[in-house]
């Protein structure tokens, strides 16, 4: 296909304003590196913390998303993973070194020098868009575009954090009942684990949606279990539903932070934390966690279910995310016309 000098991209220029649509030169891959024509780019909750500036120090102007499906049309000469034609998928760490300490133990999600797609590097709310080639993915054949695309962060960070809460858990508890959740539900369901979901408070129809997803109770954030739990994995980004967390699990419990934001978490007394129970966070992602998703969700299979708008809406999307109207997740479709 032959590739423009030109594409249409949504465009952060300053923060806590509004995204802009621009045209804006198409980007030359680097020796590494592959371009894609982006099909699907899924709106994740860190966006909105890039736009309302929580996260403080995104690359301005910034094209945003991290959840990029799309179709490599070019490749660097030194390439050898993908070829022109492959269908990949782009997650939010977009590089590492290599050489810190943390990537020479196998941490490179805690890298030194990572770069971050849709935060220091631009991401998928655009045409086309560049991608290291050690930091895709292939996506499974029975993936539509529009779904595959919350495999990406939803899935992978909450697949992370999934794998953060330890064996031997028969009892999870979900805070934040939105992408990653509706996505790591099916997973543990599929595994046998009964899964509580905590929504925002009078949220009836999230509450019905978890239950459909096979959740075995569904209540305000607010609510006490009807059984204590044998771990939590809180995404909302709510600091208050910590020691509310450590409230509702049992002895020896664990407590994953799945977020890249969090306001603060408020004093608890230590009788909440005692009987080892753990809280811990979830920074990133890895390959391997990149793997192992793609090849669960394939077996469940996961189904992901999206709300789809034209590129050209991002910013509607953004602020249905932001005030509780996507179930499931927002994805952005380039093809679509507003």
């Amino acid at each position: 296909m032959e590739i423009p000098k030109q594409m249409t991209a949504m465009v952060l220029e300053v923060a806590r304003n509004p995204l802009r649509l621009m045209q804006v030169p198409v980007p030359q891959p680097g020796p590494n590196q592959v371009l894609l024509k982006v099909h699907a780019c899924a709106v994740c909750r860190t966006d909105l913390h890039i736009v309302d500036g929580e996260l403080e120090h995104p690359k301005l102007p910034l094209i945003l998303g991290h959840e990029i499906v799309g179709t490599v049309v070019l490749v660097g000469e030194q390439v050898q993973d993908f070829s022109v034609g492959d269908r990949i998928g782009v997650p939010w760490l977009g590089f590492t070194c290599g050489k810190c300490r943390y990537c020479q133990k196998g941490q490179e999600n805690l890298c030194d020098n990572a770069l971050f797609t849709g935060y220091t590097l631009d991401g998928g709310y655009a045409e086309y868009t560049l991608a290291d080639q050690r930091y895709c993915f292939r996506i499974p054949e029975n993936y539509e575009d529009a779904h595959a695309a919350p495999l990406l962060c939803a899935g992978l960070i909450g697949y992370r954090s999934y794998r953060m809460i330890g064996e031997h858990v028969e009892r999870l508890g979900i805070y934040g009942f939105g992408a990653a959740a509706h996505i790591i539900a099916q997973i543990a369901v599929h595994q046998g684990k009964q899964i509580y979901a905590f929504t925002r408070p009078r949220d009836g129809e999230s509450q019905q949606f978890a239950l459909r997803l096979g959740a075995v109770w569904a209540g305000d954030s607010t609510a006490a279990p009807p059984e204590k739990l044998d771990a939590a994995i809180i995404f909302a980004p709510i600091g208050s539903l910590v020691p509310a967390a450590l409230h509702a699990t049992a002895k020896g419990g664990t407590i994953v932070c799945g977020g890249i934001h969090m306001s603060d978490i408020p004093t608890f007394p230590y009788h909440l934390l005692w009987e080892e129970r753990v809280i811990r966070s979830v920074a990133n992602l890895t390959r391997q966690d990149g793997e192992e998703l793609m090849s669960i969700a394939h077996q469940v299979p996961v189904k992901t279910e999206v709300q789809v708008y034209p590129l050209e809406r991002a910013n509607e999307a953004l602020l249905d995310l932001k005030q509780g109207r996507i179930k499931g997740a927002g994805v952005l479709m380039t093809e679509l016309v507003a």
